[in-house]
């Protein structure tokens, strides 16, 4: 949420209470500057951990939207963005309860339930992929492309940069890097990959730099050299710099950063969403990625990777960054600020 106002505003984070937000919004205080930043839980993550179910989350909205629409009225909020997900429903129909203006913004390239259930009550509906858009939408829908943080918004890291980042990880700066993502909270198909795999692009001169996810160190690879392990990556604009290819999942954020950094990538979409969206989200970037089931990661698919990665996939390589250098919009950010700006 976005207060206008006496200067520097103010910026209220109503979450679901998942312990991750509060790491990434960490994150998020280094470009806010001054801007002050408040976090506040709805109280809808199960005990167990995970994405709650749709029952769940109808039992933790009614508490939910009473917060939501306290947290509102105490910060004197003047514009609500909602996300999509859990907390999108308590938190929209606390702004409406409130008189508040409410957008939405859909980051992937399928629209979510948040999205298609809220439209209605949303002043503006502001889509990363025009994809999302529903086919006969309303003028209230609005394509602006991915926003993207300030630190992506530079383009492509050239040679120097690649070279700094390299050293800043301790690696080689003159092997190729292989990044591993998995998401915030890592993929056990993508750790048991690069537990089998590492020693061969390893021993192949390809380095490895490898975000597990929280608490999952045991399942990526042994230690050694030339394999960086890291449980979650605080810096990634660094890491993209360092990369070489790209193996992650198709999360609508992450896709949108390899895009913005131009790193050619192999994407392994999460396959038990029931509307497949992250491989929507790595079809909408073309020839730019390649698209991999995870039930094919298997010793050919690391042949292939690991060709991408060698000098003789320069040429696949530069065809790749060639597209995605043209897949986003990089002033999406600023538009997006403007509009709500515009709703108070």
């Amino acid at each position: 949420m976005l207060r206008r106002g006496t200067p520097p505003g103010r910026v209220v984070w109503l979450g679901a209470g998942r312990g991750v937000e509060e790491r990434v919004l960490e994150g998020a205080r280094g470009f806010l500057g001054e801007i002050p930043l408040a976090l506040v839980s709805l109280g809808l993550e199960v005990a167990a951990g995970g994405a709650p179910t749709r029952p769940q989350i109808l039992l933790r909205s009614l508490p939910a939207l009473r917060r939501a629409y306290r947290a509102l009225l105490e910060n004197h909020v003047d514009v609500l963005l909602g996300l999509g997900g859990a907390s999108a429903l308590p938190a929209v129909l606390a702004a409406k309860w409130a008189r508040i203006p409410t957008c939405l913004l859909e980051i992937n390239a399928k629209p979510g339930t948040a999205t298609r259930w809220l439209a209605p009550f949303a002043r503006r509906v502001f889509h990363a992929w025009p994809s999302s858009v529903p086919r006969r939408a309303p003028a209230h829908h609005v394509v602006l492309g991915p926003p993207l943080a300030p630190q992506f918004l530079g383009g492509p890291p050239g040679p120097e940069e690649t070279r700094a980042a390299r050293l800043a990880w301790g690696m080689d700066p003159a092997r190729p890097v292989l990044l591993i993502l998995g998401g915030s909270q890592g993929a056990l198909a993508l750790n048991r990959f690069a537990r089998a795999m590492v020693p061969t692009f390893v021993s192949e001169n390809v380095q490895v730099l490898h975000q597990l996810g929280p608490g999952r160190r045991a399942e990526g690879a042994a230690d050694g050299p030339g394999y960086f392990p890291v449980e979650y990556i605080e810096d990634m604009p660094l890491a993209l710099a360092t990369a070489t290819v790209v193996l992650c999942r198709g999360g609508a954020s992450t896709l949108a950063e390899v895009a913005a950094r131009a790193r050619p990538a192999w994407v392994v979409p999460y396959p038990h969403h029931r509307d497949r969206h992250q491989e929507a989200n790595a079809r909408a970037l073309g020839p730019g990625v390649r698209i991999v089931e995870e039930s094919r990661l298997n010793a050919g698919a690391s042949a292939s990777l690991l060709r991408l990665c060698q000098p003789d996939g320069a040429g696949d390589r530069e065809a790749m960054a060639e597209v995605l250098g043209r897949s986003v919009a990089l002033d999406a950010g600023e538009r997006l600020a403007a509009e709500l700006l515009g709703c108070v």
